[in-house]
């Protein structure tokens, strides 16, 4: 893995729990993780509900769009994660691929989007403190 490693998140339309997971990274890992979302069929829109679940947070992502899935993007991402959707990656070696199940958010009101979000936080927390953990404070 590079110094900055990167992390890829995949759900068929890019709409709500590869967003949200993307939202987290970014927004508990700072700039130490490079971080990228896309679908193998792209949504319109982020998941209004999506939206609103993370906007309770103190997490914006009502500007984010829907991205198409490329090989390129796998191919410069360190981490690949699939959001229990049944979407896939291109495989290559070197690759670390993980598949989280989480329920689709598609359809649903907030109400039911939140125990998604706070469940994809968990995971993400994990994963820093995995592939990129905070370096200890330097004493005086």
């Amino acid at each position: 893995m590079a110094d900055k490693p990167s992390v890829l998140f995949v759900c068929v339309h890019n709409a709500g729990r590869s967003q949200m997971a993307a939202a987290w990274l970014t927004h508990l890992a700072g700039d130490r993780i490079e971080v990228r979302s896309a679908g193998s069929n792209p949504g319109d829109q982020v998941n209004p509900a999506a939206v609103e679940a993370m906007a309770e947070v103190g997490i914006d992502i009502s500007a984010e769009t829907p991205k198409i899935l490329t090989i390129d993007a796998v191919r410069a991402s360190d981490v690949c994660i699939t959001m229990g959707c049944g979407d896939t990656c291109p495989v290559f070696p070197g690759k670390r691929y993980l598949d989280w199940k989480l329920e689709d958010p598609a359809g649903q009101g907030v109400e039911a989007v939140r125990p998604i979000r706070d469940e994809i936080k968990t995971l993400v927390e994990g994963l820093i403190a995995e592939i990129a953990p905070a370096k200890p404070e330097a004493t005086a």
